[in-house]
């Protein structure tokens, strides 16, 4: 039996390229910025290496994504021109997902290691002093070895370290994993987590002031938020 929907539909035509397990979840990694292999497993924890590579080498063959060598000769990924005009169907998907099939976690849906790294790419760096600022995140109901994490922001970048990075710590947040994922995805804010007594900033008054702007969400999550009061924002 052929491949497919058997169909001249230009509909049917994308889906036999996109609607596969995995590939537009992988084309939203590309769009949020992953272009290494192993970045794009960091944002795909429960994908194998095998199918990765095998998603990468369709899109690849259906011009959607292209190699790219880095300046140390590393391959990398990116997408192309027909890839990046998938972005508009990402946000379109992500804030309907937020506003109609996002609103209950399911235990299975929470996974520590993806909300650091999309943290971490997702952060405003900016709202930050310049200088570098260190926050420290335990979770109280992760694994041992997952339970402390570090962002180390300076100079409007944001690094995410699993191992004491060896500088003073200037914010520390206790929380569960839940109630960080929940203020990830704007469910709740910050402040609602701590009355709750879900969360806790431990650190200087003004750096704990100025943490929600740095920690604003999810950008597919604030784009979600946004469409409910009909305002855009730019998810990359």
């Amino acid at each position: 039996m052929a491949k497919g929907y058997g169909q001249f539909c230009p509909l049917a035509k994308a889906a036999e390229v996109l609607c596969e397990r995995w590939t537009m979840i992988l084309v939203r990694e590309l769009s949020a910025g992953s272009r290494r292999f192993n970045d794009l497993r960091r944002g795909l924890p429960l994908m194998s290496p095998t199918l990765l590579s095998r998603r990468l080498r369709q899109l690849v063959d259906a011009g959607v994504v292209g190699h790219v060598r880095d300046d140390d000769g590393t391959q990398t990924y990116a997408l192309t021109q027909a890839g990046d005009e998938l972005r508009p169907m990402v946000e379109l998907m992500g804030t309907w997902g937020h506003r109609w099939v996002g609103s209950q976690l399911q235990e299975d849906d929470l996974d520590v290691g993806l909300l650091m790294w999309d943290i971490r790419r997702g952060v405003d760096a900016s709202r930050f002093p310049a200088r570098r600022v260190v926050v420290q995140i335990r979770f109280s109901d992760a694994h041992a070895a997952r339970r402390d994490w570090w962002l180390v922001s300076e100079a409007g970048e944001t690094d995410l370290c699993m191992e004491d990075p060896g500088h003073e710590v200037d914010l520390l947040l206790h929380a569960s994993v839940r109630a960080l994922t929940e203020v990830w995805l704007c469910r709740a804010t910050l402040a609602e987590a701590e009355r709750r007594n879900e969360l806790r900033m431990l650190g200087s008054d003004d750096l704990c002031r100025q943490l929600p702007e740095w920690l604003q969400g999810s950008p597919l999550a604030r784009q979600g938020e946004a469409s409910l009061r009909e305002v855009p924002i730019t998810a990359w």
